[in-house]
Order: structure tokens, then sequence, then C-alpha cells
């Protein structure tokens, strides 16, 4: 055991790893858990049943070195020195084009003597930057998988965390299979940082740098098959980054992150489906459709209280119908919350996860899908992506300027187009000359702020029909100022009509950036 946390090669692991298949090369999954759920993890059941032989553990003593200006940290590198045995340069955060699974340990770039240092400190003198301290225990598990499970404390001076990380290596089909049979039942999730980035963070009283935040950025010269697959490790990151801020729910911040990255991933799913579909896909999205209907109610009823329920209070100051209005509307909200936390802490966040760590890994497509979408796999991702966002552009066009007097349904449905064309072109984007793509997408933007607004009034009809429920009929209060809520939403969505509808003819009007082919 060299100390290090993951298992960069089969030689760390027992000699399990040895019946790997010929065909592929062993893969490495890196999972966190709870501190309190570390203990005793050897004999819980979900481990038990899978293990063969007995488990091996060691003390283990890691530190970490810097400059005094975090170079290395600023170029996602770190130096970890263990007790013995040379220092290890790792790579702990992605380049930012390059393709990433969720779940993939630090990369090793170099192994380096004792006492020396990295060029990328750029010969500014080393400093420790924090520790680790705790055990390493290796086991074997069936179908030839190989577990370390590391568990201890990050000390730095700023204060101490404990910590643990189950890592799995071996055959690619038998390392998933068994890390999403193990999240069934205990709480393995992909690291959101390295361990290294969860000490740095430590010591610097800051959060982790996070892996990925946004939309991905497609390189030009990625596949199509390959696009899909950096959109896909890219924004499973951003949704595991943003789950612990929506399970706090101290601010709207995490839900409304957790959202966004959730309608990319699935518009992802729907962009690339010509070229990549089958089952496997389309459970997935089966997943990510059920969470998200628990984030939607959590989400509205933030969007509510920050902007109309908080105009009507100022509005109305002291008006004690409008103050029972926005406790019901508050109590609702904790409950949108309560009912989200479950699906959070318990299985179905792992289940999206592991299942998006499977789809970047064995792509099933492959196998899944038929000859024409193999064959638009093989097309450059810019006449891919130009043969998508035009099939949308044509939905647009099709409305023609007119929308102003549409009927609500249609209106809404337009709405969803518009949304969709967004997403889509935002995925596309980097594909394209920036200043075009720039002038398209702003005002795709201001379509879809006019249409939100518009839209207002059909979503405050839905909230206060459900405070009414909740409330019951009899309360008056309720009653009445949902009326006047519902009224005020009418209002200003009316006005809101005629800027969605210039918007709208701007946009017609606009130029669009894949016209070249």
């Amino acid at each position: 055991l060299t100390g290090a946390p993951a298992l960069p090669s089969p030689a760390l692991a027992s000699s399990a790893l040895a019946s790997a298949e010929a065909s592929a090369p062993p893969l490495t999954l890196e999972a966190t858990l709870p501190a309190k759920a570390a203990e005793g993890l050897t004999r819980a059941t979900p481990i038990a049943a899978r293990r063969i032989g007995r488990a091996q553990g060691v003390a283990l003593g890691l530190t970490w070195l810097d400059t005094g200006d975090a170079t290395l940290a600023g170029q996602g590198l770190a130096l970890e020195q263990p007790r013995r045995g040379p220092r290890r340069l790792l790579r702990t955060l992605p380049a930012p084009q390059a393709p990433w699974r969720p779940g993939s340990p630090p990369e090793l770039l170099e192994t380096i003597g004792a006492g020396r240092a990295p060029d990328q400190a750029e010969g500014e003198p080393l400093l420790p930057v924090a520790g680790f301290a705790g055990t390493a225990t290796r086991f074997a598990l069936a179908d030839g998988v190989a577990a370390l499970l590391l568990k201890g404390r990050l000390r730095a001076v700023a204060g101490e965390a404990p910590v643990a990380r189950l890592t799995l290596g071996g055959p690619p089909a038998a390392v998933i299979a068994t890390m999403r049979a193990l999240a069934e039942d205990l709480p393995l999730l992909p690291p959101r940082a390295a361990l290294a980035e969860d000490a740095r963070a430590l010591a610097r009283g800051q959060a982790p740098a996070p892996r990925r935040l946004g939309p991905p950025l497609l390189d030009p010269d990625l596949g199509t098959e390959d696009a899909l697959v950096l959109a896909l490790g890219h924004l499973t990151e951003v949704l595991l980054w943003h789950a612990p801020a929506a399970e706090a729910g101290r601010t709207p911040e995490g839900v409304h992150q957790m959202r966004v990255a959730m309608r990319r991933l699935r518009s992802v799913l729907r962009v690339f489906r010509p070229a990549c579909d089958g089952p496997s896909l389309r459970g997935f999205d089966a997943r990510l459709r059920e969470l998200a209907a628990l984030l939607g109610p959590a989400r509205d009823w933030d969007v509510w209280l920050g902007g109309l329920g908080a105009e009507i209070e100022a509005a109305l100051p002291g008006e004690p119908r409008i103050a029972a209005l926005l406790r019901a509307a508050r109590q609702t909200r904790d409950a949108a919350y309560a009912a989200l936390r479950p699906a959070l802490q318990g299985p179905a966040l792992r289940r999206i996860a592991w299942d998006a760590v499977a789809l970047v890994e064995t792509r099933p497509w492959r196998t899944e899908g038929d000859a024409e979408a193999a064959a638009r796999r093989e097309a450059p991702i810019e006449a891919f992506a130009a043969g998508v966002l035009g099939k949308r552009w044509r939905r647009i066009e099709e409305a023609g300027e007119g929308i102003g007097d549409l009927p609500d349904a249609e209106f809404h449905a337009l709405r969803i187009e518009a949304k969709r064309m967004r997403y889509a072109a935002e995925l596309f984007a980097p594909l394209w000359g920036r200043k075009r793509v720039r002038r398209f997408l702003d005002r795709l933007a201001e379509v879809q702020e006019a249409f939100g607004l518009a839209n207002d009034a059909v979503v405050a009809h839905a909230l206060m029909a459900s405070l009414a429920d909740r409330a019951g009929r009899e309360n008056a209060e309720i009653a009445w100022a949902g009326g006047v809520a519902e009224g005020w939403a009418l209002a200003r969505a009316r006005r809101a009509r005629a800027k969605a509808s210039a918007a709208w003819e701007e946009l017609l009007r606009g130029e669009i950036y894949w016209n070249q082919y």
C-alpha cells in the first residue's frame, strides 16, 4: 500500500484484480460516505455477502504540500506525501473540456523523490497544507473486485473533519454492478471533491473547488458520442455539487441550481437521442423525471415567496390576511423540502449518480441502438448539432410572430419550445463563434424571461389552489388573500404578454449562428 486513497493500478489491490477481463483495462471507482456509516462497514450485510476472505487494515498517514500562494492547487494539482515512500503529484480537478467520469479518483501524474518539488511549483518552497490520519482496509469482493476503505480524520491548523472513502477496482462490469448494488443499501455517492481538495479546503476554511459548474463546454474536435459522454459526466457532477445545499434548504439557490442542472441533463438526453438512444438512457431519464417532480414544488414556492409574495407583502404591509397567506405559503414550501430530502438522502439520488457513471463507462447505446443511430454518431459534432438546432428552430418559426393573443395552453406550449431551444443552443454554443452565439442566446434569454413572467398567472393559480386545499375551503383569510395573489399575478402576466411578443419577434428577425450548415 503506497498511501494513496484510491486504487490507481491493480498492483495496489489484492490478487483479485488479476481476474479482470483481458479485453478491458481495470476500472477504479471512488465513493464517499458518512464517517459513521464507515464504522463496521466490512461487516455490513451488503459487503459481507460479497466479501471473499479476511479484511486487512493498516495505519495510514498522508500530508499534502503546496506553495504559500497555492500554486499547485491553482492548477488543479496536489502533492501528496505518505509517511513512507515517494511523493505523488495528483490531478484533483479535471481540465475544463476533458471528458470526465464521476467517481474517478485523482489521476496520478508522477512520483517524485522525497524532498523534491514538482516543476509545477515553479521553484517556490513547499509547505504542509493539511494531513490525514486513519486506516486503510483492503478486502476482496466477488467477481474479481478489490476494495479499499479509507477512514480517519483530515487535520489542519483550521480544524479537523472525519472522512471516509470506499474505492473499488477490477473488471469494469463487475465494479459498476457492485457499486450500484452497494449503493442501494449504503450511502455511497461519487465524491464531490478529491480527498486532497477536501483537505486543502479545510485548511483554508472554505468550500472545495467544484469539478464542474454551469453548462458543459463542448470541444469542436469531439465526436458526437464523446460530446454526449462529456455532457453526461459534467452535468452529473453539477447535480451532485448542488445536492447538499438543496437538501439543507437554507437558501433557494441549492434547489434552483440543482433543477437547472437536471433540466440541462434531460435536455442533453433528448438532443442526442437521434444518435444515442435505448432502454438504458430512457431509464436514466425516467429517474431524472422522478427527482425533478420533487424539485419542482420546492422551487415554485421559493420563486413565489421571493417574487410575487414579497411584492404583495410590500404593497399591503400589515394586512393580516396577506400575512396568513404568506405563513401558509412558507409552511407549504417547508413541506415541499421535507418531501424532497428523503430522495436526496436515500437511494434515489445514488441511483442517478451511479447510473450516470455506468452510462459514461459502458455506452450501452452502441448495442441498444440501430444502424442509423450509429451512422449519426460518426457525423462531425458541428453537423449533428446544426441538424438538431435547425429542427428545433423550425418549430419556433412555425408559430410565427403573432403570439400575443394565443390561448394560455398554446402560449405555455410555445414557452416550453423556447426553453428547449435555449438549452440546446446553450449546449452547442462553444462549437461556433462567440459573438454570434452570444447575440442569439441573449435574445433567447429575453424571450424566456418574458415568457416566465407571463406564465406567473398559471403558476400562481396552481399554487393558490394547493394552499386552499391545505388550509381548508372554509378558511376565508386564505381564500381572500389567494384571490388577491392570483389577480396580482394575472395583471402582471397580461403586461408581460406584450413584452414576450416583442421579444419573440426580435428573436425571429435575428440571425441564427449555425446557418453555415
